[in-house]
């Protein structure tokens, strides 16, 4: 079935060696095209422990990307894989400073750099593994119990959650 619309994202895989991948996103990762990308991690991580997502093309990043980006890197860490990020986009860096989120990811200046597995980075990156686990810990903790928090960074996420604009800024709103 074709659209009278354009593709809004493009992603792209590619296998480097047994287990790890590539995605490279570009384009808006934007309500309609967030389910494509977190898709696209799930089915990767599923087949590979490690998975890059170049973001570097991302020209929008809303927070149903952001959702998507958290939710696969909340199961990377619970299955022990990891999920690395490029993003030199300076779009997608200020949604994810924007939203509280950057500190959750394992970033890589370069998707060659994200790649590297030497003994000394496997160090660091089980280190952010339990790095993120716990702060992921947390961040549940703060989106159960802050409407305010649901409805800005995670309404995707939450079905229930109503995309009200005023609901996201209204303090003791109840819409979610």
């Amino acid at each position: 079935m074709s659209s009278d619309f354009p593709a809004d994202i493009s992603l792209r895989v590619a296998e480097h060696g047994l287990d790890a991948r590539v995605i490279t996103v570009t384009g808006q990762i934007d309500v309609p095209t967030a389910l494509e990308l977190a898709t696209s991690l799930i089915a990767q991580m599923t087949v590979a422990r490690v998975v890059v997502v170049d973001l570097d093309g991302v020209k929008f990043m809303g927070s149903a990307g952001l959702s998507a980006l958290f939710d696969a890197n909340e199961l990377a860490t619970q299955q022990d894989r990891a999920l690395r990020l490029v993003c030199n986009s300076r779009i997608a860096n200020w949604a994810l400073v924007a939203a509280g989120l950057r500190e959750y990811f394992t970033f890589a200046d370069s998707v060659p750099d994200a790649l590297k597995d030497s003994p000394c980075m496997q160090g660091v990156i089980e280190a952010g593994a339990a790095r993120r686990r716990h702060r992921s810990r947390s961040r549940r903790s703060l989106l159960r119990h802050s409407s305010v928090i649901r409805c800005a960074v995670a309404h995707v996420a939450l079905p229930e959650c109503k995309q009200d604009a005023t609901a996201a800024t209204t303090p003791g709103s109840r819409n979610c």
